[in-house]
């Protein structure tokens, strides 16, 4: 049985409401480490992502987990030449605007700053916004609304200002 992207996300909230500090998991392909305590080094082809825990009375604390891609995943190295990708800060699910009946952020030919939010990514119902590097032109938008992402996922091209 493979692991669904709502399967993650709810192990995930399970994980966080549990007692235990560490949980590693494998099935197939995915392999999913997550820590409350601290950072979790990651083995080849990992890396670090920070989630918040959605406690209000006290400040949120950092719950790092690695998600390795895997290899049929587009890599940075796949970025057309003039482009570059704005990516996936963390786990979770995609929203290209801040309510369904909202306009999105972006679209492809929006000009963007350096700061700009370009999209949310939500993880146990804390929304986290995605912000630009760069200033620049979106060239693509390569995820959809409501799309599971990982960390590191190229979720935008843009074209840097003043390239051709």
């Amino acid at each position: 049985m493979e692991l669904t992207d709502d399967d993650v996300l709810e192990i995930l909230k399970l994980f966080e409401q549990s007692k235990f500090d560490f949980l590693q998991l494998e099935q197939g392909e995915r392999k999913i480490t997550v820590s409350k305590g601290g950072y979790v080094l990651a083995g080849v082809g990992g890396a670090g992502v920070a989630v918040s825990s959605a406690a209000s009375s006290a400040a949120p604390a950092p719950s790092p987990m690695s998600v390795p891609q895997p290899a049929s995943k587009p890599a940075a190295g796949s970025i057309p030449d003039g482009l570059a990708a704005v990516t996936a800060p963390m786990v979770g699910k995609f929203y290209s605007a801040a309510a369904p009946s909202d306009p999105p952020y972006v679209e492809v030919g929006s000009k963007v700053a350096v700061g700009a939010t370009v999209g949310l990514i939500e993880v146990m119902k804390v929304f986290t916004s995605i912000k630009t590097e760069i200033a620049g032109v979106i060239e693509r938008i390569l995820v959809s609304n409501g799309e599971f992402v990982e960390f590191g996922q190229p979720l935008f091209l843009i074209r840097p200002e003043g390239a051709a």
